[in-house]
């Protein structure tokens, strides 16, 4: 196996994601080969500089341009042909390559991986599955974050892409799939949302109904689709959130001794709870519907965010996804000629 690595993408670049490539190489022994790209000089320097070693596990393919996040996703994709996330995902459409993962400018890793790698048949928008905590383990938002204009249509092939994700590499056997709203009658709702209600109640999925914002957390739910306008909104909302609340959380324990001695006795607790709620752990999200494997992380990234990332990368392709979507796309589709 083989898979890309945009290492030019994300806020500290090129020095985490090398970072998170030098953790993968450790952990990541299924992987044949990672390519880098980026300028060649300046991916040399910093392999280097944090002694990455296994270097014939690595390959660096130049790419001179790095894209704004001033840029769009369109001109990105077409006015900058050699920038690392385009040369990086052309190596996927060439075959040299099973998956990409970039941690940089979201709309062109959506624009270059829907217009250069091609849609799965059946698939009409691809959408961004981005992992969320919740009782169970994880949950999708889907769509995250890729086509703000979902339709009722979209919101199905969602619904049956993500529950077949949840199925093949989280082992679900029966994925729970929601759909977002603001109450869980079947009368609330817009008409987008409420067209999507009738649909996935015939859908091949099983489909629990209607859920709202609490419900990503405390229920055993696998998928909740939704317009990416929506679901971006939610995932930065959490996001702020749970950054807000271990901020109050620190500040009240650091006002007194008591309540330091307390959190000492505690952090264990603190350690493992701080992990589970964070992005680190779950690495990027995959974008689910184009001929070929794109995870897409957060700005952000750590080294070891990174390093997950490549490991998401890693299991979409051994657990073969995209193959597994395209039956069940397809079958869905044929059901409903």
């Amino acid at each position: 196996m083989k898979i890309v690595l945009d290492a030019m993408g994300g806020d500290i670049a090129p020095k985490n994601p090398i970072g998170g490539l030098k953790l993968a190489l450790d952990t990541l022994a299924d992987v044949e080969k990672f390519y880098l790209t980026g300028p060649k000089d300046t991916l040399e320097a910093e392999l280097d500089a944090q002694q990455v070693g296994q270097r014939e596990r690595i390959e660096i393919v130049n790419a001179t341009q790095v894209v704004d996040m001033h840029d769009s996703g369109l001109d990105a994709v077409r006015k900058k042909k050699n920038s690392s996330i385009t040369v990086a995902v052309d190596l996927v459409k060439q075959g040299a390559a099973q998956a990409v993962v970039s941690a940089g400018h979201t709309g062109a890793s959506v624009t270059a991986g829907t217009l250069m790698l091609g849609r799965l048949e059946g698939v009409d928008f691809p959408g961004i599955a981005s992992p969320m905590p919740n009782e169970h383990g994880v949950c999708y938002i889907l769509d995250a974050g890729a086509n703000p204009d979902a339709t009722a249509r979209h919101l199905v092939q969602y619904a049956i892409m993500g529950s077949t994700y949840a199925q093949y590499v989280h082992g679900r056997s029966s994925p729970v799939v929601g759909l977002m709203n603001v109450g869980e009658e079947d009368s609330k709702g817009n008409l987008l949302v409420k067209e999507a209600f009738a649909l996935l109640k015939k859908a091949p999925v099983n489909f629990k109904g209607n859920v709202e914002g609490h419900d990503i957390f405390d229920t055993e739910l696998d998928v909740i689709v939704c317009d990416g306008f929506t679901g971006n909104v939610v995932l930065k909302s959490c996001e702020a959130t749970a950054k807000a609340m271990f901020t109050w959380l620190k500040r009240e324990i650091e006002s007194s001794v008591v309540r330091k001695m307390g959190a000492f006795i505690a952090r264990d607790a603190f350690r493992a709870v701080k992990k589970r709620g964070s992005y680190e752990s779950y690495g990027g999200s995959p974008l689910l519907g184009v001929k070929g494997v794109v995870i897409i992380g957060h700005g952000s990234s750590s080294p070891v965010a990174i390093m997950n990332a490549l490991r998401v990368g890693m299991e979409a392709v051994t657990h073969e996804v995209n193959p597994h979507i395209q039956t069940a796309i397809t079958s869905h589709v044929f059901a409903h000629v």
